[in-house]
């Protein structure tokens, strides 16, 4: 398989530079596979589970939400969180997953919903994510 270049880049760092044969991600469109020469994109990114291939090797991440832009010179990930599978903190991600349940069931105007869900749905991730593939 031909390979591309891939650039993976947070708020504080870059994650990921290097080329990469395939990119698997979840965005607003669903899953999308991105191969050499795939046709050039640019989309929102949901928070889900990714992975990409480099030289042959699977690595498994947990991503929360960022926006992908596929490029016939290559692609670039802006992320607004990620972990690989294995350096995700799971008992991290258990107490973020409480706190986030027991905000949703106050019910006050002091809670901002939304910002509840949003670490709902980040912590199940980074769960789901660790549970799959680490080691």
């Amino acid at each position: 398989m031909q390979a591309f270049s891939l650039k993976i880049i947070s708020a504080k760092t870059t994650i990921f530079e290097g080329d990469v044969t395939l990119l698997s991600i979840v965005t607003i469109a669903g899953q999308v596979g991105i191969l050499a020469n795939h046709t050039p994109l640019l989309s929102i990114v949901k928070t889900g589970e990714m992975h990409i291939i480099e030289k042959g090797k699977t690595i498994y991440y947990a991503v929360s939400g960022g926006v992908l832009s596929v490029r016939r010179d290559g692609v670039i990930l802006l992320v607004e969180a990620i972990e690989k599978a294995d350096d995700i903190d799971v008992n991290r991600a258990k107490e973020s997953l409480k706190r986030a349940k027991e905000r949703l069931e106050q019910k006050s105007d002091k809670v901002d919903e939304l910002r509840a869900k949003t670490a709902l749905s980040r912590a199940l991730n980074r769960i789901d994510v660790f549970e799959k593939y680490s080691k």
